[in-house]
């Protein structure tokens, strides 16, 4: 994972993880309770002994997602509104947007 350390049931490279493996599952997100990358809120739910706080609004310019495929980390801005990464130019899955109140404000 380059030098951003994933956290939870990681299945290969790109952080797709037991929960969510398709193609484009290629994000992990910096949870605001502990700091920390997981693939997705399972993950962090079956690892962590906390409940998930999510990303403010007012936060939303702080680096919390990590393109599994280039390893960049993109805002959370930069993030909720691309459907793609904004270096690498891989797609994110769009499924994602179902779970963002999970994360983000």
């Amino acid at each position: 994972m380059g030098d951003k350390k994933v956290f939870g049931f990681v299945v290969d490279d790109e952080t797709r993880c037991k929960h969510y493996s398709s193609r484009k599952d290629i994000v992990a997100i910096k949870f605001n309770c502990c700091k920390k990358y997981y693939p997705c809120y399972k993950c962090h739910e079956e690892s962590e002994n906390h409940p998930i706080s999510v990303w403010k609004k007012s936060e939303y310019d702080e680096r919390a997602i990590l393109c599994g495929a280039c390893k960049k980390e993109l805002t959370i801005n930069e993030y909720v509104y691309a459907e793609r990464c904004i270096y690498c130019h891989s797609t994110f899955n769009a499924g994602c947007q179902t779970h963002y109140h999970l994360y983000f404000e």
